[in-house]
């Protein structure tokens, strides 16, 4: 259980504050309500593109780190399709130096040309690092646009192509920044050795005098129903044949998501699951094989991703992965298997809470989908899944007709 006190302050930042006087450490997490799904499909990869940009240098802090340092503070950031966030810890008597240097960020960039030259630069290499002269590292460039074919989950958070990033001028990061970089469409989440009265104080001190922008609405393109099995083959200089496999699913805090995680869990999250005893162990077709999802807010995917051994063919490997799936909507699931994934997710959940800096971050993710209590109901959820339920949403997400499948050959 995450106790937590929620404030908000008058420019319309969100303000959580969950009180652990049991460490020194001090936890501050700050979430901006954008991610690539916002983005212009002519301009992808900006809100990657200001994960860079945020640490170089805001309107009075030339250096971002540098002072965090000397305060003994760590710090980092994340980008996905639907958030960017933001974090730093330290010791708790040291706090206001994490609110000093968030605030003046959220005020304004230096928007200096010298860092956009910089950050595109090292944008660009990550892209061809990571994407293209990895093996199999632009998978998911070509798999997204096959699964996704309106919503913008179709393109990836690097970018749907690295001139977009490369052509990027001063006056369209200013038009993000000022458009999304603001106090009411963030979250602030302040954990640890802390009170809610001086987290308040601070709040007001350092946030308050922030202007508020105009609200985001935000209005996507929902994705449709897919009716027809998608097929995509592609080659490269890789090791092995690879097979990827996606399932439409329900969005990470939709009513039945934990229903269609589990039964992920069952497929392959480990090396007792479905997938890995029948087609790594007992009939190795694969080398490696796991099963995991996307948990997105918005409908995400339940991928099925593994490499082949040699001698084996992509058409034999996924015709054993498709018999596999309809034994999963065919018969009903054990009491018993369905008791062990239960036990492994909730495993999973508390040894999550352990950490003060996760405990921050999952109080952000559910305040940004609605209801910060979202944070506190996981467990339950859990629990009351049936194997009913879990057969139901094989018939829902497991069809045919609802995968987008890639074979991604190795070049001959």
């Amino acid at each position: 259980m995450i106790h937590y006190e929620h404030f908000t302050l008058d420019n319309g930042l969100q303000v959580y504050v969950h009180e652990d006087a049991s460490t020194p450490i001090a936890a501050v997490n700050i979430l901006y309500n954008v991610g690539s799904r916002d983005e212009d499909p002519a301009q992808t990869g900006f809100a990657h593109l200001f994960e860079h940009l945020m640490f170089g240098g805001s309107k009075h802090i030339p250096s971002y780190d540098e002072p965090l340092q000397r305060v003994g503070g760590e710090n980092n950031a994340f980008t996905s399709p639907d958030i960017t966030n933001y974090y730093i810890t330290l010791p708790a008597a040291n706090i206001e130096t994490a609110f000093w240097l968030e605030s003046d960020r959220m005020l304004s960039l230096s928007f200096d040309p010298q860092v956009l030259e910089v950050q595109q630069k090292v944008v660009i290499e990550e892209f061809n690092q990571r994407y293209l002269n990895q093996p199999y590292g632009d998978a998911w460039l070509k798999l997204r646009p096959l699964a996704y074919q309106q919503h913008p989950y179709r393109w990836a958070t690097i970018g749907k192509d690295i001139s977009h990033i490369e052509n990027a001028t001063l006056d369209d990061v200013k038009r993000f920044f000022f458009q999304y970089y603001l106090p009411n469409n963030a979250i602030l989440v302040v954990a640890g050795n802390v009170t809610v009265e001086q987290v308040k104080q601070l709040c007001n001190k350092w946030f308050g005098p922030i202007p508020a922008g105009k609200p985001y609405v935000r209005s996507l393109p929902k994705e449709s129903v897919q009716t027809e099995a998608r097929h995509l083959e592609i080659s490269a200089n890789v090791p092995l044949n690879g097979l990827y496999k996606a399932y439409h699913m329900p969005g990470r805090f939709d009513a039945d998501f934990q229903i269609a995680d589990l039964m992920s869990d069952m497929l392959g999250r480990s090396k007792s699951s479905r997938l890995y005893q029948q087609l790594v162990r007992d009939n190795p077709l694969f080398n490696n094989l796991s099963v995991y999802i996307t948990a997105s807010l918005d409908p995400g995917l339940l991928m099925v991703q593994g490499t082949l051994n040699e001698g084996v063919t992509l058409e034999q490997a996924d015709a054993a992965v498709q018999v596999a799936m309809q034994e999963m909507i065919d018969q009903p699931v054990s009491e018993e298997e369905l008791a062990k994934v239960k036990n492994q997710a909730e495993a999973t959940l508390a040894f999550s809470e352990v950490e003060l800096l996760n405990r921050a971050m999952n109080l952000a993710f559910a305040a940004n989908a609605g209801d910060a209590d979202l944070v506190n109901q996981e467990a339950a959820k859990i629990q009351a899944i049936t194997p009913d339920e879990i057969q139901a949403m094989a018939r829902q997400v497991l069809r045919k007709e609802n995968c987008s499948t890639m074979y991604y050959r190795k070049a001959a």
